[in-house]
């Protein structure tokens, strides 16, 4: 999947919502392999967000970084984020855009505002960069807030348009991780479809 999103040796990456906490997710299972692909010459940056990063987080991410020294954890706040602009050559967000729609007082995580969100990231992204996105398929139609609330999924043409929004282009997609036996009614989480479902697989370019 990475091949196809165009990971290289030597890229600077940026994995978001990299995840910290077990046993909710892999303790950056993706910042660790993107940190061995792109090799000494390259860097992960992986972003949590402060709200989900505890001290149990960090010391499992310890562990991470002291398998792959390459890697970097960085955690603020959506709103607080700050990026250098241009400083990417790769950004990942695998199953977590439609996170961006999402909030919830139970786990202390905010409303964010998926454009401004996207915003940074545009900037943060370098000319010809690349961003790699997965995410779980949501039926057409609905409040996205609601559906995501419900769900756990996203629109796939919300999500593109999002993108197009912020100035990416969507260059290329993958059916990979298609599933037509997932009708999209199912929490994304629900043990019969967990790992099953139908998923997109977007390649978005930053023009030069």
């Amino acid at each position: 999947m990475l091949k196809f999103l165009g990971l290289e040796q030597g890229d600077r990456a940026l994995d978001l919502f990299t995840g910290t906490t077990a046993p909710f997710t892999r303790v950056g299972y993706y910042a660790e392999i993107m940190g061995r692909a792109v090799g000494p010459k390259g860097a992960v940056v992986a972003w949590e967000p402060a709200n989900l990063l505890d001290d149990a987080g960090k010391k499992n991410f310890a562990g991470l970084v002291s398998r792959v020294p390459n890697v970097h954890l960085i955690s603020s706040t959506a709103a607080d984020l700050t990026l250098d602009p241009a400083s990417f050559d790769f950004v990942l967000m695998h199953l977590v855009y439609h996170d961006t729609y999402w909030e919830n007082e139970q786990f202390q995580f905010p409303r964010m505002d998926p454009h401004a969100f996207l915003a940074k990231i545009f900037a943060a992204t370098k000319p010809g960069g690349i961003v790699g996105v997965v995410d779980h398929v949501a039926a057409p139609g609905g409040d996205t807030r609601a559906v995501v609330r419900k769900l756990h999924r996203i629109d796939p043409a919300v999500l593109r348009a999002d993108f197009e929004r912020a100035g990416f282009k969507l260059e290329a997609e993958s059916d990979l991780l298609r599933n037509p036996a997932d009708d999209h009614s199912k929490l994304s989480l629900d043990p019969a479809i967990r790992g099953k479902t139908d998923r997109i697989i977007y390649r978005f370019r930053k023009p030069r």
